[in-house]
């Protein structure tokens, strides 16, 4: 049965890189285990992409090799010199020895049940993009709390698949593009290479972190818009496939109405975007 291959890209989350893999072991069912129509469980390998780091990711990675052994699946660290998310995708992509991809970032945590429904999801012949519902995790900074709490609920979040942080594709769908481009928004990119018919969004959850503080808050705002519209201006035949719905008047007033503090802060990191220069250097989600 054809399994899946987990990229973990991580550049110093020595601090994230643990938890993510105690949530990958703790998925219960594994995946293919649970209800439908798998009869057996799907194979699985778990790659960790360290790049560029200065920290002990790769040693505390490490550490849990023998815990998937334990498990029966594959498991490897490939630490790479130069840091850089693309080439660290691009190193796991050629790693893997699975056609089934999922990608997540080194600072998710899955839920147990996700990762089951997510595989049996891409056992379908027709190119498949999945994701779970994006959950904000708890911020620290009452800033990033207010401006979550308005983000969980623009349409995009709140509708389709908006896969932040998290997203699988069957190995058909991974023939939608060759190596990861040299771009800022990955996540977009590939998001943007299906249409809304061929997205799958299933019900488990994952906890996807945001940056702390303002000034943190405005410089990766800034970088996803900077990325979006690289993508604009470089994949413009992929456009036709954005179902991102607009809020409109009408939706920012009941988001105002509703949180009038977060809408706030929300609003206000949009507008600060316009005057940031920070540049188009690597910057996380969190």
């Amino acid at each position: 049965m054809p399994g899946v291959t987990l990229i973990i890209p991580a550049h110093d989350e020595a601090a994230y890189i643990g938890p993510c893999l105690e949530a990958i072991l703790a998925s219960n069912p594994k995946p293919g285990s649970g209800s439908g129509s798998l009869p057996v469980p799907l194979p699985v390998e778990v790659i960790v992409v360290a790049n560029g780091c200065s920290d002990d990711t790769a040693m505390r990675a490490r550490a849990f090799a023998p815990r998937f052994a334990a498990m029966g699946w594959d498991f490897q660290v490939l630490e790479l010199a130069q840091g850089g998310k693309m080439g660290a995708l691009n190193a796991g992509d050629k790693a893997a020895r699975h056609g089934a991809r999922a990608y997540l970032d080194a600072d998710v945590v899955v839920s147990k049940p996700l990762l089951d429904q997510v595989g049996r999801a891409l056992q379908t012949r027709r190119a498949a993009y999945v994701s779970g519902r994006c959950e904000i995790a708890p911020a620290k900074s009452a800033i990033t709390r207010a401006y979550g709490r308005t983000y969980a609920r623009v349409p995009f979040m709140t509708t389709g698949v908006p896969g932040c942080g998290f997203f699988a594709v069957n190995a058909e769908g991974r023939r939608r593009w060759g190596l990861f481009p040299d771009i800022i928004s990955d996540d977009t990119f590939v998001r943007l290479c299906f249409t809304p018919q061929e997205r799958i969004g299933v019900a488990a959850p994952y906890s996807w972190p945001l940056v702390e503080g303002w000034r943190a808050l405005v410089k990766v705002r800034a970088r996803q818009d900077r990325g979006v519209a690289q993508i604009r201006e470089t994949y413009p035949q992929i456009l036709g496939n954005d179902d991102k719905p607009r809020l409109g008047v009408a939706g920012k007033l009941l988001l105002a109405l509703r949180d009038p503090f977060g809408f706030a802060v929300y609003a206000g990191v949009a507008l600060a975007t316009r005057f940031d220069r920070s540049g188009d250097g690597w910057s996380r989600g969190r």
